[in-house]
């Protein structure tokens, strides 16, 4: 009761009289959030030591990427929508715990079907991110959501772009199993934070089933105009987003530049730019100016292939064309969050859960025609590709009122 008090003495008040969270609290969830989608990253740049240390070759313990984002997916359906169902202090704070323990799984596993079924587990746990980005718009009310979604997606951002970083550097200094272990303790000191100071979410809850709840999910993206866009966006944005860095390692390790492995990993942190967009385009959104920004930010998304496809005669014109890409992204991915939760706040974990399973479609859909196409035409088609995902959704637009 105590700590409930004090966050409600710590918050401000949203135009609806709703206490809103505190800054504190708005660092928590995106502490939290960043520190959870980072278990769905971490085994990129351990494959090769894990195929060691498995004693299979990389192809077949590369699976383990796979189980990770598939089970991510499943999450994203079958558990984010329970925050319109269920007391989300209680759900964010119990999958939390869950989390920590199928990584403390991962990290001891001596076999591959260990390993596999705990990293599928990871990812289907990993969503609580987005109960955590649901939760926050749902505190914020609506003259801060954009702000506060704004801010927690950053911690989002920065958790997807150190990831490798920090698994890279952990594994070098004490093994791989020291990744998944060290955030096993994170993760279950940030679930203990979590549940003492997230507020009691006593919004009236219907008594939806289960298996209709999952049902309306869809039915929201089929029937309602916003979603809808908002989700097709998403689809477009990172599919060109996935097109460039699933791809870029590709002419980096090659001639002129012929970069190391670290080098490449290096170079891709300039995507913390994207971090800084998020802030702004929230607030922009809560001053009214969702339409705008989005087709400013798609019409800069548009603009940043022509550097990119210089990135053969300077690594300058990759660096600018790679921050003007994910400033843009970000934006839009921001303003496209606030949206759909503005418009269905009855609804949000649903459509915060539905919107990214277009956004994991679109990457796959980014990486798969991007490393495809390089292999058959070279830079220049990926380049190519990339701008026309980026003129797809600006046309897009142009044509929708969303």
């Amino acid at each position: 009761m105590a700590v409930d008090c004090q966050a409600s003495r710590e918050s401000t008040r949203t135009g609806t009289g709703r206490p809103g969270p505190s800054r504190g609290t708005v660092l928590l969830f995106a502490l939290a959030s960043g520190s959870a989608v980072a278990n769905v990253y971490f085994a990129q740049p351990l494959l090769a030591t894990l195929g060691r240390s498995f004693g299979v070759g990389q192809g077949a313990v590369g699976a383990l990427v796979t189980v990770t984002q598939i089970g991510y997916g499943l999450g994203l359906f079958l558990l984010v929508p329970l925050g319109d169902r269920l007391d989300r202090r209680k759900l964010i704070t119990t999958q939390s715990a869950l989390l920590a323990a199928v990584l403390v799984a991962l990290g001891t596993a001596s076999g591959v079907p260990m390993l596999l079924a705990s990293a599928a587990a990871v990812g289907f746990l990993a969503v609580v991110t987005q109960s955590l980005v649901a939760y926050a718009a749902a505190l914020a009310g609506p003259d801060r959501r954009g702000t506060v979604v704004g801010q927690v997606t950053s911690g989002v951002v920065l958790g997807i772009l150190l990831a490798r970083t920090v698994s890279g550097l952990l594994s070098d200094l004490a093994g791989w199993r020291s990744v998944y272990l060290g955030s096993a303790a994170v993760t279950l000191l940030l679930a203990g934070a979590l549940h003492r100071a997230l507020p009691r979410d006593s919004e009236p809850r219907a008594r939806v089933p289960y298996r209709r709840l999952l049902r309306s999910t869809v039915t929201l993206f089929l029937r309602e105009p916003v979603p809808r866009t908002r989700a097709l966006y998403a689809l477009l944005v990172f599919a060109a987003f996935s097109t460039l860095w699933s791809c870029v390692a590709l002419p980096l390790s090659e001639a002129p530049y012929a970069l190391s492995h670290t080098a490449i990993g290096a170079f891709g942190l300039v995507g913390a730019a994207g971090a800084l967009a998020a802030a702004p385009a929230g607030r922009l959104h809560d001053r009214g100016h969702a339409r705008a920004t989005t087709g400013a930010a798609l019409a800069l998304l548009v603009l940043s292939w022509v550097p990119l496809a210089l990135t053969g005669r300077s690594l300058w014109a990759l660096a600018a064309g790679a921050i003007v890409l994910d400033l843009a992204v970000q934006a839009v991915h921001v303003t496209n969050q606030s949206a759909i939760y503005a418009h269905r706040p009855d609804a949000g974990s649903r459509v915060i859960g539905g919107y990214m399973m277009f956004y994991s479609a679109g990457s796959a859909l980014g990486a798969l025609a991007s490393t495809s196409l390089y292999a058959a035409a070279g830079w220049g088609a990926v380049c190519a590709l990339g701008a026309g995902f980026s003129v797809l959704a600006l046309a897009l637009w142009g044509l929708t009122a969303a």
